[in-house]
Order: structure tokens, then C-alpha cells, then sequence
């Protein structure tokens, strides 16, 4: 049965996927061809906004729920880079993605994962590990990077992301990406969902006003809510960095992705 982890896996050139994820991933290449380039244009957000919150924003915690397998760039390799101190918790419903996420993390006392649901924002954020490692009077980043869209409930994932907000201090921020519903993708979106719908996740884009929704109330950063393809925080993104997982003339040549995100910051 596919996963949505290693379907993602698999898009990003990763090994740790079966059969039938493979199958999944290529049926989503045929129904939108830059796909791929999608999954790594959404691995380049990621890296850059860790690198962002460490280096401008002086953050040294993150939260990264749905957090997927590990594979290049993940986080507490980026933030660590930086600041060997900086801690990490990845959450993941997905056991798969714990063992694996356990082998790599075995000597690293600064990261640590946990299977844990979103969808139960209130149990996942009383976990004893969650709050013995991460210092919830001081400034937190809580990324939310393509997972919001396997929740198919918007007041469902409005109440998830308030309860998820409501806990962190001010001075937090917010990293998120979401798959888009608009007129030129709409045709797909069906297509898209039977192939997730295999994975017991299913999919559910957003307008670009229910994705607006999510930042209310928080101060955005840079252009905030923009298209994945044109998204450039700090240095504008014109930096070359050895290791990064998309260039920036192939993101020229993906404006069609149909992925907004954006970094905000909670200011109480």
C-alpha cells in the first residue's frame, strides 16, 4: 500500500520506498508532469527558511510536524550547521518514518522524533518528550510544510492550526506550504486525490483565501503568501549553496506549481 511519506520519497530521489509507491509517484508524474520539481522546490522552502530562522531570526527550536522520511537537507542538518545547540523535534504519524528517523538520529541528543498525529494537536503537544525537549517560553518554529493538505476538513484544520498557534510564545513563527486549488488545476485535483486517496491520507488543496487563513492574526515575512516558484526570503535566494535540491532557473521554468507558502511570525 503507497505511503504519502514515501510517495514524497521517492519524488525527491530518495531510496527508502516500495513498489507501490513508486507506482503512486509515477501515476502523479504523468497527471502533473512537474511534480518532482514541485517536491523539491517545497525541500528548498524548507531548508531556506530553517537557515532564515537561525541566521536572522535567531531561532534554535523547531517543530516540524508530518516531517517524512529522512532524506537530503532536513532540518536539524540545516539548523545544526549553524548552531551545533540548535534542537529539533520531528513528528510523524507514520512508524516507518520513526525507525528510520531513530537509525539516523541515534548520536544526536539535540533531535529527536515521535510518532504522533496531527490531527490530535492537543495529545501530540502534551507529549512529555515534546516538552522536555523544547522550551515553550522561548521563541519556537513550527513548520507545517505540505502536510496541511492530507487534513479534509477546512474548520478541522482551522482548530489544529489555532490549537498549534495558541501554544507557542510570541516571537514564533510559522513555516507552511499547502497544494493550491485554482481554475488550472482543478481538472486534476480529482485525478490527484484517487492516487492519495490509496495511501488512507487523501488530499485536499486549498483557494488561495482558505490558505490566507491560516496566517491571520501573524505578521508575514517578506512578500508572505507567495507562489512556491517565486519564494525568496533573506538574501532573496540568490545565494549558490553546494547541496540544494533545486536550482533557480528550473524554478523559473515551474510556475505552474500549484503550491502557495509562506513564513509568518506570532506577535502577541
Amino acid at each position: 500500500k503507497p505511503h504519502t511519506a514515501r510517495i514524497y520519497d521517492h519524488l525527491l530521489g530518495g531510496k527508502n520506498n516500495y513498489a507501490a509507491d513508486r507506482e503512486a509517484a509515477e501515476r502523479l508524474i504523468k497527471l502533473v508532469p512537474h511534480v518532482k520539481l514541485g517536491a523539491r522546490a517545497n525541500r528548498r522552502f524548507l531548508a531556506e527558511s530553517v537557515r532564515w530562522l537561525v541566521r536572522e531570526a535567531g531561532i534554535r527550536q523547531f517543530l516540524d510536524i508530518g516531517s517524512g522520511l529522512p532524506t537530503q537537507q532536513n532540518v536539524h542538518e540545516v539548523a545544526q550547521a549553524l548552531d551545533k545547540d540548535a534542537r529539533v523535534v520531528y513528528v510523524d504519524h507514520d512508524p516507518l518514518v520513526r525507525v528510520h528517523a531513530e537509525t539516523l538520529l541515534a548520536t544526536d541528543p539535540n533531535t529527536i522524533v515521535l510518532e504522533a498525529d496531527v490531527r490530535d494537536p492537543k495529545a501530540l503537544l502534551d507529549r512529555p518528550e515534546v516538552r522536555e525537549h523544547l522550551d515553550f517560553t522561548q521563541p519556537i518554529a513550527l513548520l507545517l510544510v505540505a502536510v496541511l493538505h492530507f487534513i479534509p476538513g477546512t474548520e478541522q484544520v482551522n482548530e489544529i492550526v489555532k490549537t498549534l498557534y495558541d501554544a507557542l510564545p510570541s516571537g514564533s513563527y510559522v513555516v507552511i506550504s499547502h497544494g493550491l486549488l485554482n481554475e488550472r488545476s482543478q481538472g486534476r485535483v480529482e485525478q490527484g486525490r484517487e492516487i492519495y486517496n490509496r495511501t488512507g491520507s487523501g488530499v485536499t488543496p486549498r483557494t488561495r483565501e482558505e490558505i490566507g487563513r491560516f496566517f491571520d492574526g501573524l505578521t508575514p515575512v517578506g512578500k508572505g503568501l507567495v507562489p512556491i516558484s517565486e519564494w525568496a526570503i533573506g538574501d532573496g535566494g540568490q545565494a549558490s549553496r553546494g547541496g540544494d535540491v533545486v536550482a533557480l532557473d528550473e524554478l523559473a521554468a515551474a510556475k505552474d506549481l500549484a503550491v502557495l507558502c509562506g513564513v509568518a511570525r506570532i506577535d502577541r
